[in-house]
């Protein structure tokens, strides 16, 4: 059973795919999350294949689960990802007729550490032993139950494998196109040619509606698709302390300095307590009197509230400072003493070896010829100080050499303990050299930072009952009216401030600047919030949101406000492109020039590779490849460029020495298209019909 409760808690079969983690759902029990959500039988379809939606419940339980802190939502969208690859994938399986035997999956099995390297199923050389695990299966009637999930995962990953494996063997780059390649590289053209700027013509000069934008849209569907999604716009009126809330506040800490007289219920005397000048238990008089718990960090300088800094680091002991705003508190501070070097400073050069964990080795070395070479640059460290940061950024095997070195203030025991010790045991200036298990260190001390301990009173500055009882009074009163009248006005008339619009999807959490705010995303698309509907929220430690569905978007294209500073530009450069065509005339590229209001500009060496036309134009490769195109002394007609016209006029072009092998042309396309294989899970979904319903549950 410790066994079987070990895999539980730990086992999990990772399948990578395309950025998604196919997870090993773990069969547990099936809880009640309250009304989780409409009585459909499914959560959406994959090419008309359903997704049940009590299936895809226990899956988001058992991801919110095992991952400490995930939320439904976001638990939610991680199992319809996994979900949706899933079903693409096994359609992919079942296509090309892919099977996986008993012992590929095995393998795939063996593969989990938390199977292949578990005692229960090793041998006595410490190898994973098949039949004690087939043996373990038989007589653990619990651990089989398991096992039956752990291998249909196993059998997926199985097939995913195969799939991948000839996705990748299928994909290969030939002798032509690395000859391609070369020439792109090699070949190279000279060329004059006459550009007619589109920044020439100003913006306000063309005109593009939004039948234009659409239209534009529609050619390039599916660049411009768009979820279903909702504006909300919103008054947000903040549960915050009043002017006379903070004048008590600080009256109630400054009431803290000197003593107080209290009724002693049980002795039926007055008792007078000490203030915080006066008081002999301090750490306790600041855990009975302050809204955050005494600390007796001692603080640099550095950290104390930046503009109270220097006189709170300059008190001397047992001196008092405020009461003094630090965030939404109001605090008084007394010293308890300084203490010299609570912070140090240091560069080093780290010489690491074979078997450390460190990324960035410049070279291989032993241990001991680690050793060796840090002694040596000890050495030359010693024999002159002022060659550390060179040595840092030629010879360091840690990232801080690109600082020379410098790892900037550190307190005690940030570091591994030899580092640290050597450290905050040595004056500034000492130069040494320490073992870590990340190497060998040469390590210099260049400063140091005394501190100051706080006692630090804190009572923070929050609304009172009055004031919040008239902060809800005002939010109600302004959703009521809202709902009548308009927005905009009524938030004006109570001298409220309209938040900008926030657009959001079904499944999203996340609420423009006020963070996580599912409950106003669930109600704005819930089927009886139409446009127009007006709601309050109480969110916690933020106030009241009076939230209003300004505008419902449909599934297909983008909104036209969310393209317009995009596809707007395109299209005016298009119509700029036909303004400048209309001047370009002549039969030559100086009376062409001469008509456009340019000059004749010269392009040399220019390759297909690195298609840049010189003097700020930036890539312009249809120019370019039309200048490769032409004959020596034929004239272009005009090229709608990047950003441009251009007409060009070929003065020569210098072929590359012919080669008779490609390979490291190849090589360079090979290493280029490594990451193909990545685009696969995108093509399939978007060839895919995958019909969401998420939006009917409530996570």
């Amino acid at each position: 059973m410790a066994v079987l409760q070990k895999i539980r808690q730990r086992s999990a079969l990772l399948i990578v795919v395309i950025g998604f983690c196919l997870f090993a759902f773990i069969a547990g029990d099936v809880f009640t999350k309250g009304n989780f959500g409409k009585s459909s039988n499914d959560v959406g379809s994959v090419n008309g294949k359903d997704i049940p939606f009590e299936d895809f419940r226990i899956k988001v339980s058992n991801v919110e689960k095992s991952q400490q802190g995930v939320t439904p939502t976001a638990a939610a969208n991680r199992v319809w990802d996994q979900e949706v690859s899933i079903a693409l994938l096994m359609t992919e399986f079942e296509k090309l007729g892919l099977r996986a035997g008993a012992k590929h999956i095995m393998e795939v099995l063996k593969a989990d550490q938390n199977i292949g390297k578990n005692p229960m199923f090793l041998n006595e050389v410490g190898a994973f032993d098949e039949g004690k695990f087939k043996e373990a299966i038989k007589s653990n009637p619990q651990i089989a139950e398991y096992l039956k999930t752990a291998e249909k995962d196993a059998e997926l990953n199985a097939k995913y494998q195969m799939y991948a494996t000839m996705i990748k063997a299928g994909s290969y780059t030939t002798e032509s196109e690395g000859k391609l390649k070369y020439e792109m590289e090699a070949n190279k053209v000279n060329f004059a040619y006459v550009a007619g700027l589109y920044s020439t013509i100003k913006d306000s000069d063309v005109k593009v509606s939004d039948d234009e934008i659409v239209a534009f849209m529609k050619k390039n569907e599916k660049k411009y698709k768009a979820d279903e999604s909702r504006e909300i716009e919103y008054v947000l009126i903040e549960d915050k302390a009043s002017p006379e809330d903070e004048a008590e506040i600080k009256a109630k800490i400054n009431g803290l300095l000197t003593g107080s007289v209290v009724y002693n219920t049980k002795t039926g005397k007055n008792d007078t307590l000490p203030g915080f000048r006066s008081a002999t238990n301090v750490v306790e008089f600041v855990n009975s009197n302050s809204d955050i718990p005494y600390d007796s960090t001692y603080v640099a300088k550095k950290d104390l509230p930046a503009v109270d800094a220097d006189k709170l680091y300059n008190l001397a002991p047992g001196e008092i400072y405020g009461p003094y705003m630090f965030g939404k508190y109001y605090c008084l501070s007394k010293s308890l003493g300084r203490k010299v070097g609570v912070n140090a400073k240091a560069s080093h050069i780290l010489i690491s070896y074979e078997g450390t964990q460190v990324p960035n080795q410049k070279e291989k070395r032993t241990k001991e010829q680690a050793k060796a070479k840090a002694e040596e640059v000890l050495a030359q460290v010693n024999a002159n100080p002022d060659s550390f940061m060179m040595l840092a950024f030629t010879a360091s095997d840690d990232s801080s050499s690109q600082q020379g070195g410098d790892l900037g203030f550190f307190g005690p025991n940030q570091m591994v303990k030899p580092f640290n010790d050597f450290v905050f045991g040595s004056p500034i200036g000492k130069v040494g050299l320490v073992e870590t298990n990340f190497g060998y260190h040469i390590i210099k001390v260049t400063d140091k930072q005394d501190g100051i301990r706080l006692a630090t009173v804190a009572q923070k500055i929050e609304a009172s009952e009055v004031t919040s009882n008239k902060i809800f009074e005002q939010a109600t009163k302004f959703e009521m009216d809202a709902n009548e009248k308009d927005f905009a006005k009524t938030a004006a008339a109570m001298k409220l401030t309209v938040a900008p619009p926030v657009t959001v999807k079904a499944m999203d959490e996340s609420f423009g600047p006020l963070g996580n705010q599912r409950s106003i995303i669930q109600w704005s698309f819930q089927d009886d919030t139409k446009v127009g509907a007006v709601k309050r929220f109480e969110v916690a430690n933020v106030g009241n949101v009076i939230a209003k569905v300004k505008k419902a978007n449909p599934e297909g294209l983008m909104a036209i406000d969310l393209v317009r500073s995009y596809v707007e530009p395109i299209l005016k450069n298009k119509k700029k492109a036909e303004l400048i065509k209309a001047k370009m005339t002549g039969s030559s590229l100086d009376a062409i020039a001469k008509t456009s209001g340019a000059a004749v500009q010269q392009a040399i060496d220019v390759t297909m590779e690195n298609p840049v036309l010189t003097g700020g134009v930036g890539q312009e490769p249809k120019v370019v490849g039309n200048a490769f195109a032409l004959s020596a002394g034929k004239l272009s007609a005009p090229i709608e460029g990047n950003t441009g016209v251009y007409v060009v006029k070929n003065n020569s072009t210098v072929k590359a020495p012919v080669l008779k092998d490609h390979t490291a042309y190849v090589a360079k396309l090979k290493a280029q298209s490594a990451g193909d294989f990545n685009r696969v899970m995108p093509a399939l979904k978007d060839k895919a019909e995958i019909k969401d319903n998420r939006k009917q549950f409530n996570y």
